[in-house]
């Protein structure tokens, strides 16, 4: 093309001028009239959006053709005004030849419908805008490249707010039970717990979407259809966004973690991220836990956290077999020391035991802590005294 160095620097701009509530556009062309902002090229936009050149040309084509952006490209005094107002770069085809731009996009109509029956609503096919995630393989690593990106969720939420909240319920609902990508991730967004659970019912719908949810959604009713699917619950990045819902259910909490470690207990009940609710059933949680749980998870969350978890274990015994593991273990850490010098439960033998530390040796301070502990040996007492 003998201009499309020149046209692929246009810049599309929505026309000031034009209403938009009064156009009547089809979700994917809402989306990225979205995503303009007049100061983005045009050979952009595939990577801002997600979509490919041959239908963002189309949708920019049809939103020029309805008055929505201004036709005549800006980017520089000599790009000609031509039809189509946007070319891309050409790119190698690596699939069939593309459609005919009008007979292969779907308008799916979402102005509000008196009477429209249920199974008369359109079907819209759009690409997705992101490939799905693998599911993660690591419960206990915190996932961070998986999530979508913070662009692409200011996309789905100006989506549902702009073209999809303003349908009534059941159309939101039954769309979101066929619906694909990005229409499926914006009614993520929708706060009526019976459109959750229509997309939880889409075969379509994998952990992207149930984070989504995990995140944003605040109804508790909506948050149990997620939780219902024991694939999404145990993922990690639903398990993340779920403890900083304010929404979470304590009982639902409960349910899902009474079975965690309990040193990712700790971290929830101490994460100033968690609502407190959320913390204090985590606290709660973690106490039942150290009262029966493995001895290897109780001496984990001892070292690692050096003895901070013990001041909310007050009153919790150990049994043998964790305080011969503390026992076996050599201490240099005086914060770790004091912090078991005032656990009021801390058993005999592993006072005994830290008596004999190097670390309280060269320190009377903390042999003193430990002599005045009610479990420290008779002899230890009175050399303290």
């Amino acid at each position: 093309m003998k201009d499309s160095g020149a046209m692929t620097e246009w810049m599309p701009k929505p026309n000031p001028a034009v209403d938009l509530r009064t156009l009547a556009l089809s979700p994917e062309e809402g989306f990225v009239l979205s995503r303009l902002d007049g100061a983005t090229l045009a050979r952009n936009l595939p990577a801002l959006t997600g979509l490919p050149p041959e239908r963002l040309r189309t949708i920019l084509s049809r939103l020029v053709t309805q008055g929505a952006l201004l036709p005549t490209p800006a980017a520089s005094p000599a790009a000609p005004v031509a039809a189509p107002p946007v070319a891309f770069e050409p790119q190698r085809q690596t699939s069939p030849a593309a459609p005919e731009p009008e007979a292969d996009l779907p308008v799916l109509d979402l102005t509000p419908l008196d009477a429209a029956p249920e199974a008369d609503l359109p079907v819209l096919e759009l690409t997705p805008l992101e490939a799905a995630p693998a599911p993660d393989t690591a419960p206990d690593t915190e996932p961070t490249s998986e999530d979508e990106p913070e662009a692409a969720l200011g996309n789905y939420r100006q989506l549902f707010e702009l073209r999809l909240h303003p349908l009534p319920e059941d159309q939101r609902i039954a769309h979101a039970h066929a619906a694909e990508d990005p229409i499926l991730s914006a009614l993520c967004f929708d706060p009526v717990p019976a459109v959750i659970k229509a997309v939880f019912e889409n075969a379509r719908t994998g952990l992207p979407h149930a984070r989504l949810v995990a995140r944003y959604h605040r109804n508790p009713v909506g948050l149990e259809a997620l939780c219902a699917r024991a694939a999404f619950a145990a993922d990690t990045g639903v398990r993340r966004w779920l403890v900083r819902n304010p929404q979470l259910p304590a009982s639902l909490f409960r349910r899902l973690w009474s079975a965690r470690r309990l040193m990712e207990l700790h971290k929830v009940g101490n994460d100033r991220d968690v609502p407190e609710s959320t913390r204090r059933a985590a606290r709660e949680v973690l106490r039942q836990r150290f009262a029966s749980g493995p001895a290897e998870e109780k001496v984990e969350l001892i070292l690692n956290t050096e003895g901070r978890a013990l001041a909310a274990l007050i009153g919790l015994p150990v049994d043998g077999k964790t305080a011969s593991l503390l026992c076996g273990r050599t201490y240099r850490s005086p914060m770790l020391i004091q912090n078991i010098a005032r656990w009021s439960a801390a058993p005999p033998a592993l006072i005994a035991h830290l008596l004999k530390q190097e670390a309280v040796r060269r320190q009377p301070q903390l042999r003193m802590l430990l002599a005045r502990h009610p479990n420290a040996p008779a002899d230890a007492k009175r050399g303290g005294a």
